[in-house]
């Protein structure tokens, strides 16, 4: 920078202005010369009069003479006063320049610059060591010091001259202290703080008032070099720098960028009048003051300076022995604190918000990151640096903090013995440093980089040399590569083309054991040998791999990053994770932490890292103890970052599936091992070793921060896994610029276990174990092997459900994202062995078992909200998996939790006592788990197989109400009237119409029945039989038997007298018995004769008469035809009135007695009472009934954001056309549920005044979907909306679009005859509005068809309605599609907010009701953005409450296309489930109909005796006539 000017050392070595005429005398006569003039102007000065006072010295020979005395004076000994004297007559002379004293000779004030010149250069010989008397020196130093600071800042004539010679003053007093070796406790160790310190002040002013010219920078920059071997020189320039970055930083970003804080004492360093261009130029100079810090990490060119080789030469003249030196011991700990500095401006420059708020937690020897995270409140580990024995300031740098920082100071002593043996851990209790609070949660948000920050490159064109040579301090280089980069543009050509051919043979030697490593290879340095200090220079080398890592990660989307930076950067991550032959502890932990998202930043070539890092994490997370790193960094916030990587790094495997990859710079292997590794590894191969550590950090994670992650993990990897070998591929290469990676197959890479070693940078041995290897041989030899999507989920539900009944159910966040977990496994579409879905299943009742048998102090809200979610989760198992219920022992074991969620304890006991139902108490563990138990009772009898419906997902109930059964019928009127209600048991309505339907062909006793329950409203018709259906099936029509014809051979007709008695009678004669009944004639008297003749002739008349009726009555027959219609017998017809309500209830058993009585001992009315449904009012609150939903229902607001939108208007315009949006953003709309019409859709549409729609008839035909000129915005719920239902829940996915006039706004989804045919189906008091659930009070203004409101509308007006149970709490969730990553915090949620109304907000007539507006931090947020790779990051906020986060997206997680769109739609539902468990109001589905039921009851009970209830079944029920 300064190469064409030239140094001013050889003149100040030149310079003999500090030399005295005295000099030229023998020693005692200067002294006493000396002694006699100075007292009396020492005394002058001392005096308190004002006469006394005034000078002696009236001329300039007489000042110029005195000077010369003065001069010598100060190179005296300290054992007088001389010295002294000499000190204060010139400090008080050089304030002439500041203001008048009459101390001060008139011709110093006359022209005070020559003078004072003069005086700065003889003020040098004050600063020449002293062996005697060093105290006094180091008093007097200090007051020359005060006073040329004093004479700095207040001084306003001081010429250039001046200045330039009051610089070269301080470099030169600086140069004669600090060049030098240190001694311990000497003078310049006493200074240096101070020396430096007033030369940067200095400086600036000068920078300010007078800018000093390129040979002065250059002069410093060379001098400062030689002073670096001092902790105070990097120290004050870390803090210099860093006050003048924070300056820059103001003007040259604006105030909209992240402020960067500085403690006000070093901010106060640099002058306010400094302008901008000043502060840029004095910025870039001082930022190169120091050269090289990398130098630092070298003694050998340390301890090259002139009087470093001066000193030791005249000592032992031994040049060898240079780098032995005990004040080099320091300087591991000065190369740290330099990369720790050049660390801070990096973060300033990036902006990084709260990075300091760790490094104050951190030891000097720590590792910064860039999180807020605060860890358990432990003891902070700080690691002995080898130093001197004196105290040093080892505050950091700077801190960003806003208010001023705590400044501590820690004493190390020098570590004594050899440096290879492990240093020592001191503790420090986390009281001694100003910790961030100790509550702090460690789930907190990384802070992103400020938008506005400069680019990658930029960065590094600043940093970059320093902080990649820092990164490979004391590597293993072949020598064909150095650390100046001079090879890596060659390099990078081929690392970054993927191609798997290079001919150079010079490579990176980072697997190669001790024995196999050629020292021939080495770069020689005859002066430092690399394994002298192999421990020492680890944290500034990870301090510097630490700040690449966070450079790199802040690129931005679509930055493109040189490729030499690139290379460099990979050299220095090869370098840091190797662990198979020395691993170096410090930096693969800053490495890690410091790389949580390197895979999400769409780094060109990143991906030929993975099994580095992949080697990395097999020794961090099934390691439990992290015991060798707990010295450097919290164990927690190691694993919880590695985590992160592993989480960037879980869909890989899967999507490049066999591709090759191929790390070129890695050497041949040995020749025995050349067969069995020189393989190229594709990354599918390395999908075992990704779940092996998994499953690993599952089972030693102790975090439940960290454990959440895990767990959300292992549903992305097992889902992905189920969808691939769905589709049948292996491989989905979507990718945008990359075609081939090669990687050469490592010796770690086949295993699947690598080897860890067991000192900080020791070799590793061959019998060495790994945590991870003992861990999985534990689990099983079968499902080590196993990666398949059936394996997965086998080995997932049987360590989940382990450590569930465990160690984790003690633990509420942790538990619920456990089964949360569970939920989803168990909607993985893989065929498994029943008995693994046995045993999850068997879990969770184990799981609620244990958690209800908690003694009553345990008991608490959050535990009941444990036990719901164990339900939940159990109903979520039996649904997608209906089978299991089949096998006995299954299906004991549910009923038997339900009944112990519903009773508080089981009926079977043991083996042998058992409790009946009726003789038990009801006492739950809370009405909560009733409801939760009565909820998996109702999923059990009512879903089970049963789901789809037949009305389809969208409604698990009938569709069919009263109108429409009564236009089906044979009735004429169509007044509901015809229907019979009746409530059972107060839970179930029944609404029964006696007539048959007019479709039903054969005529018996029929009843059809609406039952209206907790469950939904369904509908049965039923009929009387008396023959099974099987029977009735081949059975036809019964035919009454007929006569037979008539035959018309009638046969011979014979004449024969009938006799009463047969012959033979005439035969027996007569006795005298016979004879004594005498005959009619001999008893007949004449008037008897009379009469006798009389009947005769009747008797004659009447045999002629009938035999004329004989006659006419043959003749008649014969000429009738035969079967005779009028005598001929028939059946009956059919009956076609039947009581069938009085049948049906009769049957089953609901008539007795027993059912009509009031029970004795309870508030709960009879089993069967009957309804009045004439009463006012009766079929509104039925009707409203029947809108309460039967599921839980969720809103989600899908956006699309483009790069560098920022208004709501720009968003909500992107979804109006294709060429607005990605591609994959509609295959990922359609992933999340299907199209539906909301004018159709008897489901949730998004909006409450569209949902629950029954008996329309739909849409127009321009309402079809047309999604292929469209960007999403036709599901903005007005006509159209995206839906997902299942047994459990419903989900609407609306995209709001913009509308352009509130004319357009207030349009329906529905069409005016849908309208107008729902309206007509709507009680009387409903023909205000559309159909909704919205019918509460006290709500006045009323909305007619034309006014009725879209669902993207921003106000919302209800109809008037009646008190009934909100329908809170209401979860919006909000999904981000944001092309640009950095644009996240600029997206305006607060504006977006109006457009994700749903109507339910304005339910506010409880108490216990929503808020109507709700605030950003309650909303959860999920924002996707695509990768170039073709996969999608996720960042998740929001979603974080009082149970910790939701799974199984959390943030920083990176997902395929095939598993997006499931795990989004999965997280969406535990988010709002976990809303539902936090809410104090919220009440299940069923039970808000059941609390209607009985409110039903309640209004519309008929209260009729037992004789009058029975009359009433007997009689018709229908429309009576109206009274004139």
């Amino acid at each position: 920078m300064y190469s064409e000017w030239r140094s001013l050392q050889l003149v100040i070595q030149s310079d003999r202005g500090h030399m005295s005429v005295l000099h030229s005398y023998p020693n005692n006569v200067g002294k006493d010369v000396a002694h006699a003039v100075v007292r009396p102007l020492g005394q002058g000065l001392n005096s308190s009069s004002v006469s006394s006072n005034e000078s002696i010295l009236k001329t300039d020979k007489e000042v110029k003479w005195t000077m010369e005395v003065l001069c010598y004076g100060l190179t005296l000994p300290l054992d007088g006063e001389t010295v002294k004297l000499c000190v204060d007559v010139y400090t008080d002379w050089i304030m002439a320049l500041v203001s008048r004293r009459d101390s001060i000779p008139q011709p110093i004030i006359k022209d005070p610059n020559l003078y004072v010149q003069t005086i700065l250069k003889h003020l040098q010989n004050l600063f020449v060591p002293r062996i005697e008397y060093a105290h006094n020196q180091i008093t007097l130093c200090l007051r020359v010091l005060a006073a040329v600071q004093k004479l700095a800042h207040d001084s306003a004539n001081m010429s250039r001259e001046t200045w330039e010679v009051l610089l070269l003053f301080l470099l030169q007093i600086n140069d004669t202290l600090l060049a030098a070796p240190t001694i311990a406790g000497g003078l310049a160790e006493n200074l240096a703080d101070k020396l430096i310190g007033v030369l940067f002040e200095v400086w600036f002013l000068a920078c300010t008032r007078c800018f000093p010219t390129p040979p002065y920078w250059k002069t410093a920059r060379e001098m400062l070099a030689n002073w670096r071997h001092h902790p105070a020189v990097v120290e004050q320039w870390s803090k210099v720098i860093c006050a003048l970055t924070s300056r820059l930083l103001q003007f040259t970003y604006g105030p909209s960028f992240p402020p960067f804080k500085v403690p006000d004492e070093d901010a106060s360093l640099i002058p306010a009048e400094m302008d901008n261009d000043c502060v840029a130029q004095t910025w870039f100079r001082v930022l190169h003051m120091l050269s090289n810090p990398v130098d630092l990490s070298n003694p050998a060119i340390i301890s090259t300076t002139p009087k470093f080789q001066e000193q030791l030469l005249n000592v032992s003249g031994m040049a060898q022995e240079l780098i032995h030196h005990p004040c080099l011991k320091q300087l591991p700990q000065i190369f740290f604190r330099a990369m720790r500095g050049i660390s801070c401006l990096v973060d300033a420059f990036l902006g990084i918000a709260r990075i300091n708020i760790i490094r104050e937690r951190l030891p000097p020897y720590g590792i910064s990151r860039p999180r807020s995270d605060s860890a358990p409140p432990t003891p902070v580990n700080r690691l002995s640096m080898p130093q001197a024995s004196s105290t040093m300031n080892t505050t950091p740098p700077h801190s960003r903090r806003m208010r001023s920082v705590t400044v501590t100071k820690a004493t190390v002593k020098a570590s004594s013995g050899s440096t290879a043996h492990p240093p020592k851990v001191t503790h420090q209790t986390s009281t001694t440093s100003p910790l961030s609070s100790p509550n702090q949660t460690s789930s907190e948000p990384r802070p992103l980089p400020a938008p506005t920050r400069p680019k990658v490159n930029s960065v590094l064109n600043l940093f970059g040399q320093w902080l990649f040579d820092a990164g490979l301090v004391h590597c293993r280089l072949h020598s064909g590569m150095n650390r100046d980069g001079s090879m890596t543009a060659s390099f990078i050509q081929i690392l970054l083309s993927y191609k798997s051919c290079m001919t150079t043979p010079a490579g990176l030697d980072v697997r190669r054991k001790p024995s196999q490593i050629s020292t021939e290879n080495m770069v020689a340095n005859p002066l430092f040998d690399a394994n002298e200090f192999p421990d020492n220079y680890e944290a500034g080398r990870a301090e510097a791999c630490g700040t690449l890592c966070r450079i790199f990660c802040s690129k931005k989307t679509g930055e493109e990053i040189l490729p030499v930076y690139l290379s460099r950067f990979y050299m220095v991550l090869i370098q840091g994770l190797q662990i198979n032959d020395f691993i170096c502890r410090p930096v693969v932990a800053s490495i890690i932490l410091n790389s949580p998202a390197l895979f999400c930043s769409d780094l060109k070539g990143i991906d030929v890292l993975v099994p580095y890092f992949i080697s990395a994490l097999e020794t961090i997370l099934p390691d439990r103890e992290l015991s060798k790193f707990k010295a450097y960094v919290n164990p927690t916030e190691l694993r919880r970052a590695s985590i992160h990587i592993l989480l960037s790094m879980m869909p890989l495997p899967h999507h490049f599936g066999t591709v090759k990859a191929e790390v070129l710079l890695e050497g041949k292997f040995s020749s025995e091992e050349s067969s069995a590794h020189d393989k190229p590894v594709t990354f599918l191969s390395l999908k075992l070793r990704l779940v092996n550590v998994l499953i690993g950090a599952l089972q030693t994670e102790t975090d439940h921060n960290n454990t959440q992650m895990i767990l959300g993990a292992m549903l992305n990897i097992v889902q992905d896994s189920a969808l691939l070998e769905a589709i049948g591929s292996q491989t989905e290469l979507n990718v945008g610029d990359n075609t081939h990676v090669s990687l050469k197959s490592h010796s770690r890479n086949s295993s699947g276990i690598s080897m860890t070693s067991t000192g900080s940078s020791e070799a590793t041995t061959p019998d060495s174990e790994r945590p991870a290897q003992a861990l999985l041989r534990d689990y099983g030899g079968t499902a080590l092997h196993t990666d398949t999507a059936t394996g997965l989920l086998i080995r997932s539900i049987h360590l989940v459900t382990q450590r569930l009944n465990s160690q984790w159910r003690q633990d509420m966040s942790i538990s619920l994202a456990a089964l949360e977990l569970l939920s989803g496994l168990a909607k993985v579409k893989v065929s498994v062995d029943s008995s693994d879905r046995k045993r999850a299943v068997s879990s969770v009742c184990s799981y609620i078992v244990y958690q209800c048998s908690r003694p009553a102090p345990f008991h608490s809200r959050d535990l009941h909200s444990m036990i719901v979610a164990a339900f939940q989760c159990l109903c979520v198992w039996l649904t997608e998996h209906p089978d299991m219920l089949n096998e006995k022992d299954c299906l004991i074991e549910v009923l038997e939790i339900v009944e112990l969620g519903i009773s508080g304890s089981k009926s079977k006991t043991s083996d042998q006592e058992v409790r009946y139902k009726g003789d038990k108490e009801l006492n739950p563990a809370s009405m909560r788990v009733k409801d939760a138990a009565e909820a998996t009772l109702t999923c059990i009898m009512q879903l089970l197989g049963a789901f789809p419906s037949p009305s389809g997902p969208a409604s698990p109930c009938s569709l069919l109400n009263e109108e429409t059964l009564i236009k089906y019928s044979r009735l004429t009127s169509t007044s509901k009237n015809h229907f019979r209600y009746f409530v059972l048991d107060n839970s179930i309505i029944l609404a029964m119409l006696e007539q048959p339907l007019g479709n039903d062909q054969n005529p018996c006793p029929s009843v059809t029945v609406l039952l209206r329950g907790m469950s939904g409203r369904h509908a049965w018709t039923m009929q009387l039989h008396h023959q099974p259906r099987g029977s009735r099936a081949n059975q036809k029509a019964f035919v009454p038997e007929p006569h037979p014809p008539p035959k018309g051979n009638m046969g011979i007709k014979y004449n024969v007298k009938h006799r009463p008695f047969p012959e033979e009678v005439d035969k027996i004669p007569f006795v005298k018995a016979d004879l004594s009944i005498p005959d009619l004639h001999e008893i007949v008297t004449d008037q008897m004769e009379v009469q006798h003749e009389k009947l005769k002739k009747l008797m004659a008349n009447q045999i002629l008469y009938e035999n004329a009726l004989e006659k006419n009555s043959e003749e008649r027959l014969s000429k009738t035809i035969f079967p005779d219609p009028d005598t001929e017998c028939s059946p009956p017809p059919p009956a076609q009135e039947f009581q069938t309500a009085r049948l049906l209830l009769s049957h089953f058993g609901f008539l007795s007695l027993e059912a009509l009585k009031e029970p004795g001992n309870s508030r709960l009315p009879p089993h069967l009472i009957a309804l009045d449904s004439t009463l006012a009012g009766f079929f509104d609150d039925i009707s409203y009934l029947d809108l309460l939903p039967c599921r839980p229902f969720e809103t989600v607001f899908i956006f699309y954001m483009k790069p560098g939108q920022k208004t709501s208007q720009e968003i909500l315009r992107n979804v109006e056309s294709t060429s607005n949006v990605q591609s994959n953003f509609l295959e990922f709309l359609l992933s999340l549920g299907w199209p539906v019409n909301v004018g159709k859709h008897p489901g949730w549409s998004g909006h409450i005044s569209t949902s629950w729609l029954i008996n329309t008839t739909g849409g127009s035909e321009e309402d079809t979907l047309s999604p292929d000129d469209t960007g999403g915005g036709i599901f903005s719920g007005e006509k159209n909306a995206l839906y997902y239902a299942d047994a459990l829940t419903e989900i609407a996915f609306v995209v709001p679009s913009f509308v352009e006039s509130s004319t357009d706004s207030l349009e329906s989804g529905l069409g005016t005859q849908e309208t107008e045919t729902q309206m007509d189906l709507l009680p009387s008091l409903l023909k205000q509005a559309p159909l909704t659930l919205e019918l509460f009070p006290n709500h006045s203004d009323n909305l007619g068809n034309s006014q009725r409101p879209s669902p993207t509308q921003k106000s919302k007006r209800l109809p008037l309605g009646r008190t009934v149970p909100p329908l809170g709490p209401e979860t919006k969730v909000v999904v981000v599609w944001v092309e640009r990553f950095d644009d996240i915090e600029n997206f305006p949620l607060t504006d977006l907010l109006p457009e994700t109304s749903t109507g339910v907000e304005t339910t506010t007539n409880s108490s216990t009701s929503l808020r109507t507006t709700a605030s950003d931090k309650d909303v959860p947020v999920v924002f996707i953005h695509p990768l170039r790779t073709g996969l999608f990051r996720i960042k998740v906020q929001g979603a974080t409450g009082k149970f910790s986060m939701v799974i199984p997206l959390v943030d920083g997680m990176v997902v395929s296309r095939r598993a997006l769109g499931f795990l989004v739609r999965q997280t969406i539902i535990n988010i709002c489930r976990r809303k539902r468990l936090e809410s104090d109001s919220y009440n299940p589905p069923h039970v808000r109909r059941k609390q209607k039921i009985a409110d039903i009851v309640h209004k519309y009970r008929n209260k009729l005796l037992e004789p009058e209830f029975y009359t009433s079944l007997f009689q018709e029920v229908g429309p009576k006539p109206l009274n004139p």
